[in-house]
């Protein structure tokens, strides 16, 4: 009896690249104006090489994408000349305008009457997410009663503490709650070996690969709820 469904986020509410290249324009203006010394330095393709360089020293946040944006932004601000306390400050300024800008997401067709129905349904519906949107400032608090990131956990799909949390917060068995997400590993392997039920999103039609295949995939959003009664599914009592 399904009570419980979860979603992914990036790439399956949403798509999530253009979202980062805007927000990251937004934080360069902010930057130029701000840190030019920056500016002068580095372009927003450096900012690549600057996570690699991070990631090389510190992959221990590697499951972070706030603390690599963050730490990749300090890294930057000292090379250009800053002192360590003005690059901190200005990274974490920088990182703000960046965060709120990162909120402005654009649902898929039918992503968000699809939640609204789930949870008007009467599920329990929340998020599990390895990036940083928060379903607070995208538009999803309504209709999400609870959402668990990889910056909140300490570790990034699929690693299993992060789906543990959830069920532990829900007081969901495995068997009660189905992940739902666009990402083979991370959301369909990830929710298989806690025993949940998956539902992959596939809306570009990409072929299954390795591994075993989730338990239904949709090329639609609005396919949803009718996946999950073909599980049988009962509505929360």
């Amino acid at each position: 009896m399904i009570k419980c469904v979860t979603f992914d986020l990036d790439d399956t509410l949403w798509a999530v690249n253009p979202v980062v290249r805007a927000a990251n324009h937004t934080m360069y203006e902010w930057l130029a104006e701000n840190a030019p010394l920056f500016n002068a330095m580095y372009t927003l393709r450096d900012l690549n090489q600057l996570k690699q360089q991070v990631l090389t020293v510190q992959p221990e946040i590697g499951y972070s994408v706030t603390r690599i944006r963050l730490a990749v932004l300090e890294l930057g601000l000292v090379n250009s000349g800053y002192s360590c306390d003005q690059a901190s400050a200005l990274a974490e300024e920088g990182f703000k305008v960046f965060h709120q800008a990162r909120q402005q997401v654009e649902f898929f067709e039918g992503a968000l009457e699809t939640i609204e129905s789930l949870k008007a349904s009467g599920y329990i519906v929340g998020a599990i997410s390895n990036g940083n949107a928060d379903i607070r400032h995208v538009g999803l608090s309504h209709c999400m009663d609870f959402q668990f990131s990889a910056d909140q956990v300490g570790v990034e799909k699929p690693d299993a503490e992060i789906f543990q949390q959830m069920l532990q917060y829900t007081g969901m068995y495995p068997h009660e709650v189905v992940h739902i997400g666009d990402h083979p590993e991370h959301d369909v392997l990830g929710a298989q070996q806690m025993g949940m039920r998956t539902i992959w999103v596939n809306l570009h039609g990409t072929l299954w690969g390795a591994g075993k295949a989730p338990d239904a995939e949709v090329r639609s959003l609005r396919e949803i709820p009718d996946a999950i009664t073909m599980f049988g599914a009962a509505k929360r009592p």
